[in-house]
C-alpha cells in the first residue's frame, strides 16, 4: 500500500490503482461519464481531469487513466480544471440536449447555456441523450463479445448503432449497454416473449419462459450464454426455471435431502 495526496488529503492506495477509483473511495467527487470499473479506463469523456503537482509528470491529465505511485499529489478542482471542465458540458449540452445526468452537471457548475449549435434529431433511436462516449460498445464488444452495436459514421454525423441500422441477431438482449450507459440514452422493452431492443433498430430477442410458471424472465441467448458461463452448472431440472422459481425448487430440493439425511 502507498499514499497518495488529493486535495491536500492523504489516501491509501494500491500501487498502480487509478486515482479517480481512489478518489471515489474517499468520497472525492471527481465527474466522469465515461468510466466503470468493469472495463479499462480510456479517457474519452475529459471530464475526470485532474492537475499532477508532484510525484509524476506535472500538469493536467485525466484520472481515470492516472495510476496511483507513492507520493503522488493531486488537485481536483483549481480555476484551470473548472474552465475545461465547463467548457466540455457546453459540448455535451449540445451533443446530448435531453441528457439529465449531463444538465444535473452543468447546474453543479453552473452552466446555464452552450455556445454550440445543438444537436435535436427527430426520432433519435438514442433519445438525444447520447453523448458518445462508447461504453455501450465497449461493455458489448469486450465484456459480452458479441459487438452487436459500434460506431457509425465520422465527425459531427458520429452515432452508435447497429451495422447499416438494420436488426442485428448478434445482440443477445442482456441490456448490458443500458446498464453502463451514463445518460440513460438506452431504450429496450419487454413485449409479451420478446425484448425488443428499441434503441437499436428495433432487434428483437425472444424471451426465456419459465415452465413453472409460465412468466417470461430472461433473453434466451443472454441465458444460454450465462449458464456457459458458470464455474459449477444448474441441476437440470432447475435449468430453465425463472429466479422465484428456482429459489423454491432450491429450497424444496434442499429440505428434501435434509430429512434424508
Amino acid at each position: 500500500m502507498i499514499q497518495v495526496i488529493i486535495d491536500g488529503k492523504p489516501c491509501t492506495a494500491e500501487e498502480g490503482e487509478i486515482l479517480l477509483a481512489v478518489a471515489r473511495r474517499e468520497g472525492i467527487d471527481i465527474p466522469a461519464f465515461c468510466y466503470d470499473e468493469t472495463l479499462a479506463p480510456y479517457g474519452a469523456c475529459r471530464l475526470c481531469l485532474v492537475e499532477v503537482v508532484k510525484g509524476a509528470r506535472e500538469g493536467i491529465t485525466t484520472s481515470c487513466t492516472l495510476q496511483a505511485v507513492d507520493g503522488l499529489e493531486i488537485l481536483t478542482e483549481t480555476p484551470e480544471i473548472t474552465r475545461l471542465r465547463k467548457a466540455l458540458i457546453e459540448l455535451y449540452l449540445a451533443q446530448a440536449p435531453r441528457a439529465e445526468s449531463v444538465k444535473a452537471l452543468a447546474e453543479r457548475y453552473g452552466v446555464t447555456k452552450t455556445r454550440f449549435a445543438r444537436k435535436v434529431v427527430k426520432d433519435d433511436p438514442l433519445q438525444n441523450r447520447c453523448i458518445l462516449c462508447g461504453l455501450c460498445v465497449r461493455v458489448c464488444g469486450e465484456i459480452m463479445g458479441t459487438g452487436a452495436i459500434n460506431y457509425i459514421g465520422r465527425g459531427q454525423f458520429t452515432e452508435i448503432n447497429t451495422p447499416f441500422y438494420e436488426e442485428n441477431a448478434a445482440c443477445m438482449g442482456c441490456g448490458a449497454c443500458a446498464e453502463v450507459c451514463p445518460t440513460g440514452a438506452i431504450v429496450l422493452e419487454d413485449i409479451e416473449n420478446t425484448r425488443v431492443m428499441k434503441s437499436w433498430s428495433e432487434t428483437k430477442v425472444p424471451l426465456q419462459q419459465c415452465p413453472a410458471c409460465g412468466t417470461y424472465f430472461a433473453p434466451v441467448p443472454f441465458t444460454a450464454y450465462a449458464h456457459e458461463k458458470l464455474d459449477i452448472p444448474l441441476l437440470e431440472e432447475l435449468k430453465d426455471l425463472c429466479p422465484a422459481c428456482r429459489g423454491k425448487a432450491a429450497a424444496r430440493k434442499a429440505v428434501t435431502l435434509g430429512v434424508r439425511e
